[in-house]
């Protein structure tokens, strides 16, 4: 499995996400639960983006150093370009967050908990996936034909899909949760469950948290083998994934009372997905260059939100 992860590398990586997550989960509780505007979470955001692009600067310069040139700028496209497809797909699972939320009538000032808990098991369940897929990758190429087959579809369902509103009333895990564990009502608190008197209680927050955690593993399916079109260097690979997924939080925050607004971007996303399954499947044929999966990543993205905010979805005709 070849890297350019020195144990240097690997040990600024963790230090500098071990402190991030620090600072931002003791600015979360400061002053308690609350509601999070849209000034404070667009700056968190901001702050997020500023950051893994000041990571990838140094680690290119440390490469550069190191390696030369040659290997620096490859590095650092790589790590951009994985970058911006994580977060990108990120942005769906903003929308199905905001539909649980919505859907269990999650208080605002308890979104914040969900989240956080939503994005520590997304960096542990990637980092145990990307490792396993790197180890796969690593002694049988033909994993890569899977990975790219599984994309293709992928993309090719969330665009037969897009513009259609899930029904929640009819996904099985939520139907059996829902079905099998004693639950009330109402919320208490942050608490995720009550005990009546020998028996336990779960509230709805428990249930979001649960719903929350299997969308984050049905996600990283999806994701992680999406970066291993972009480079199968396991640091690179984990590093731009966790940048990506740090910021889940305040863009969530930023972007939900804009959903609405973003209605193309599922079709963006989509073929996306596509390309880079194509991109799999004929890296044996022709390996695309790194810089033009970034530019076709970044126009595709950039163009659909343009459209987005270009042409309002039409208001629902009353019937």
């Amino acid at each position: 499995m070849e890297t350019i992860g020195s144990p240097l590398l690997w040990g600024a990586f963790a230090a500098l996400v071990v402190i991030a997550l620090l600072v931002d989960l003791v600015l979360m509780r400061h002053g308690g639960p609350h509601k999070v505007t849209f000034r404070e979470a667009a700056l968190w955001s901001v702050g997020w983006v500023a950051l893994a692009l000041a990571f990838n600067a140094g680690l290119w310069w440390y490469v550069t150093e190191q390696s030369g040139a040659i290997v620096g700028n490859r590095v650092g496209l790589e790590f951009l370009t994985g970058y911006l497809v994580e977060k990108s797909l990120a942005v769906d699972n903003i929308f199905v967050f905001l539909m649980l939320f919505t859907y269990f009538a999650v208080p605002e000032e308890q979104r914040q908990k969900v989240l956080i808990i939503g994005v520590l098991g997304a960096i542990v369940l990637r980092a145990g996936m990307i490792f396993l897929g790197a180890m796969l990758l690593a002694k049988f190429h033909w994993v890569l034909y899977v990975f790219g087959a599984f994309l293709l579809l992928t993309g090719i369902k969330m665009l037969w899909a897009a513009g259609k509103a899930p029904d929640l009333e009819k996904n099985p895990i939520l139907r059996w949760l829902t079905g099998h564990l004693p639950m009330t009502r109402n919320y208490h608190g942050s608490a995720l469950w009550i005990s009546e008197g020998t028996r336990r209680r779960y509230t709805p927050l428990f249930i979001v948290i649960v719903m929350i955690g299997i969308t984050d593993l049905i996600f990283a399916v999806d994701s992680i083998p999406a970066i291993f079109a972009i480079t199968s260097d396991p640091f690179i690979v984990l590093t731009s994934n966790v940048f990506a997924v740090l910021g889940l939080r305040a863009m969530f925050f930023m972007l939900a009372g804009m959903a609405d607004r973003f209605h193309l971007l599922p079709y963006g996303l989509a073929l996306v997905l596509i390309f880079i399954g194509v991109k799999m499947l004929v890296i044996d044929i022709y390996k695309i260059p790194v810089l033009w999966s970034l530019a076709v990543v970044a126009v595709t993205i950039g163009a659909t939100i343009v459209l987005s905010l270009a042409r309002p979805p039409r208001p629902p005709v009353a019937e």
